[in-house]
């Protein structure tokens, strides 16, 4: 697979979290009960760094050939 391949794979993905932590805030907007609102709130909070890494991996496969381009140190040795 090449890095402009694992773009669009991260970018989708992240469209998919993005989509799911949508519906999850549209949930928590309804939700009632305390223990249902825990869960909810909990699970935007494992998904949301997800997505900033899908962002975020999206983007350095996407530029990572070109000259110049700025890597972030999180993803480099």
């Amino acid at each position: 697979m090449k890095l402009a391949e694992m773009s669009r794979e991260y970018r989708e993905s992240a469209r998919l979290l993005q989509e799911r932590l949508r519906l999850l805030r549209q949930m928590l907007a309804q939700a009632d009960d305390p223990e249902e609102i825990w869960h909810i709130r909990r699970r935007i909070a494992e998904l949301t760094p997800m997505l900033t890494q899908m962002n975020d991996l999206a983007e350095l496969t996407e530029h990572y050939y070109e000259r110049g381009y700025w890597r972030s140190e999180k993803y480099t040795l």
